[in-house]
């Protein structure tokens, strides 16, 4: 691994600790899930500073807001698969530090996912298939 590679993927761990702390302090009501490049699995995701893994679930009122930021070295596009209304806006999270708030003013089950881009930086090296991230949420 060459050092420009190394500096890029200690900037990218510095910020996902940095952004895991933010969002650990988040209140109960609006949540934060933060997503991040790793080895095993390319990406995967953390709600409020928690275990990232690609399959995620939540329970939320309604009315209550959601922060997405992306922190991988990829963009994605979060996507509603199944549930309510809801709007997204902007979807696309294109680059690192890109954030969307999302509020779920109807009560139902949201099925959502990513559809991850190329990544920015060539010659990242990842074990194992690309993860499919997956997030449930639950309003109430």
């Amino acid at each position: 691994m060459s050092l420009k590679h190394f500096s890029l993927l200690l900037a990218a761990a510095f910020a996902t600790v940095v952004a895991a702390g933010a969002a650990s302090a988040s209140t109960a009501g609006n949540p934060s899930l933060l997503i991040r490049h790793q080895v095993h699995g390319c990406h995967a995701w953390s709600i409020n500073g928690g275990p990232f893994k690609a399959s995620q679930s939540i329970a939320l009122k309604r009315g209550s807001r959601l922060t997405v930021t992306n922190n991988d070295v990829m963009p994605h596009k979060l996507v509603k698969q199944s549930g309510p209304a809801l709007a997204i806006a902007p979807a696309n999270l294109g680059h690192m530090g890109a954030t969307v708030k999302i509020t779920f003013t109807h009560a139902g089950v949201y099925r959502l996912t990513t559809k991850p881009g190329e990544d920015y930086m060539k010659g990242m090296k990842t074990i194992g298939e690309d993860n499919v991230l997956r997030l449930t949420v639950t309003v109430t």
